[in-house]
């Protein structure tokens, strides 16, 4: 499912980008439907930018907890120099 999900944010954030660009370096400010779907873009790749720090975040809190459990269980290599 997560995968999905970012796969999915990849495709519309390669989607904003295609129009952004377009309004800058193409003719897509000259024809109103473009111009109104490239600003909407604009606010799209805002929330999709903060949509998946957040899924990166989540996911990578969690691997870091398991991490945590696998080391006090002794199932990976602890440093050393932390414990006295």
């Amino acid at each position: 499912m997560f995968l999905g999900i970012m796969i999915l944010i990849r495709i519309l954030f390669i989607t904003c980008m295609v129009f952004i660009i377009g309004y800058v370096f193409g003719n897509f400010s000259t024809k109103p439907v473009l111009r109104t779907t490239t600003k909407i873009t604009a606010i799209l790749v805002i929330v999709l930018f903060i949509a998946s720090n957040i899924l990166f975040f989540r996911f990578a809190a969690w691997d870091h907890h398991a991490f945590n459990d696998r080391a006090k269980h002794g199932w990976c290599i602890q440093d050393t120099t932390m414990h006295k």
